[in-house]
C-alpha cells in the first residue's frame, strides 16, 4: 500500500510502498477514505525539537482520518466489517490512576496514533477496536476526518458554558477556527479573535467571529475593551502558543472570567503577571489536552449531524496522498485551514 513515512531523523517524509498492516485479535483494519494534516504532523515533517524527542523513524505519519472497516480481529465485538468509522487517537492503558479515575486522555502509559505507532497517511491503518468511533452514514468524509481536532476545540470552548458570554480567542489556526464555530453554535454573544494571518482571520469571520484583529497591525486590547464597553471578556481561549498573546488575553479578561489554554508554547517558561491578571481577577484557568473519551465525541457528532456547526470554511485544501508536501508547505506558510489527503 501507499503510505507517507517519516524515514529519517531530519526534515521531510517519503511516499513508499509498504506492507498492509496485520491486525491483532483486538484490532480492526480500516481502509482510509480521507485523512487530515494536523499541526503535530507538520512538527514531525519539519523535525522540530518535540519531534526529535518523540518520534522514532521509520514510521507512518498521520492520525486524523475516516474510513471503512475491512477486517476485524477475533476478539472484536462492537465494530463490524463495513462500518464507517473515525478514531480517537489516544490509546490508553485502562489500568493506571488516570484511567481508573476517568481521565484516560492523560493516561500514564498513553500511546498515540502517528506518534507512538504507525498512523493514517496510508491506504490502510490498523487500530484497536476500543478507539473506533462509528460515524453517521450521511456525514461527509472530510467532516468525519477532522472530528479529532474538532474535539480539541469543543473541550477548549466548553470547559464551561459559553451561552450568553463574550469570548476572545487568541490564535485562529485550524483548531482556533473550529473553536470559533463551536462558540457560535453554543450561544456565545460576541466573539473577538486575534491572529497574525489575514488569511486565517477571513476564515474566522466566515465561522462566526464578530471582530477579527490582526495583532501585528492593530491593538487587540483596545479592540476588546471597545467591543465590551470596557468590561473585558467573560471567556478567553488561548490557541496560539504565544506568550505575548497569552498575556494580552489575560489582560482583557473581566474579573471572575474563565480561560482555557490549548496552544503549546515554544518556551519552557512564560512570564505572566499572576497577581494582577489572574489572582486578583479570580480567574479560572483550564489546561486542555486531547478530548474526553468519548463524551466529547458525542458532542462533536451531534454538532455536525444537526447542522448547527458547518466546518466547511475551515477545510481549505484537498490533495492526493502522494501530494502531501503541498499541504505541508501551505500549513508551514500559514496559508491553509485544514488540509485533507485522499489515499
Amino acid at each position: 500500500m501507499k503510505a507517507v513515512v517519516k524515514t529519517e531523523k531530519k526534515r521531510g517524509a517519503e511516499v513508499l510502498n509498504v506492507p498492509v498492516p496485520k491486525i491483532k485479535d483486538d484490532e480492526i483494519l480500516v481502509k482510509v477514505k480521507a485523512a487530515a494534516i494536523c499541526g503535530t504532523d507538520l512538527h514531525i515533517y519539519v523535525w522540530n525539537k518535540w519531534a526529535e524527542e518523540k518520534i522514532h523513524p521509520p514510521q507512518i505519519m498521520g492520525h486524523e482520518f475516516a474510513g471503512e472497516v475491512v477486517e476485524t480481529g477475533k476478539e472484536v465485538k462492537r465494530i463490524k466489517k463495513g462500518d464507517y468509522i473515525s478514531a480517537e487517537t489516544h490509546i490508553s492503558c485502562g489500568h493506571c490512576y488516570q484511567c481508573l479515575t476517568g481521565h484516560p486522555e492523560v493516561c500514564e502509559n498513553l500511546k498515540i496514533l502517528g506518534v507512538s505507532r504507525d498512523g493514517a497517511f496510508a491506504e490502510y491503518i490498523a487500530i484497536p477496536e476500543k478507539i473506533a468511533w462509528k460515524n453517521p452514514e450521511n456525514l461527509p468524509v472530510e467532516f468525519a476526518a477532522i472530528q479529532e481536532p474538532l474535539g480539541n476545540a469543543v473541550d477548549t470552548v466548553l470547559a464551561e458554558d459559553v451561552a450568553g458570554k463574550t469570548v476572545a480567542i487568541t490564535g485562529v489556526g485550524p483548531i482556533g477556527l473550529l473553536a470559533v464555530g463551536v462558540a457560535r453554535a453554543s450561544g456565545a454573544t460576541k466573539i473577538i479573535v486575534s491572529d497574525l494571518s489575514d488569511y486565517h482571520l477571513e476564515i474566522a469571520k466566515k465561522m462566526g467571529a464578530d471582530v477579527a484583529v490582526n495583532a501585528g497591525k492593530e491593538n487587540f486590547k483596545e479592540a476588546v475593551f471597545e467591543e465590551t464597553d470596557g468590561l473585558g471578556v467573560d471567556v478567553g481561549l488561548e490557541m496560539s502558543g504565544s506568550g505575548k498573546a497569552l498575556n494580552d488575553l489575560l489582560s482583557v479578561m473581566t474579573p471572575g472570567g474563565r480561560v482555557s489554554l490549548l496552544g503549546l508554547f515554544g518556551e519552557d517558561f512564560v512570564p505572566v503577571s499572576l497577581n494582577d491578571n489572574v489572582i486578583f481577577k479570580k480567574l479560572r484557568i483550564y489546561g486542555i489536552t486531547g478530548r474526553r473519551i468519548f463524551q466529547t465525541w458525542v458532542i462533536v457528532s451531534r454538532l455536525l449531524s444537526s447542522g448547527r456547526l458547518d466546518v466547511s470554511p475551515v477545510i481549505t485544501h484537498k490533495f492526493k496522498l502522494e501530494d502531501f508536501e503541498k499541504g505541508m508547505k501551505l500549513m508551514e506558510e500559514k496559508k491553509s485551514g485544514k488540509v485533507i489527503l485522499y489515499p
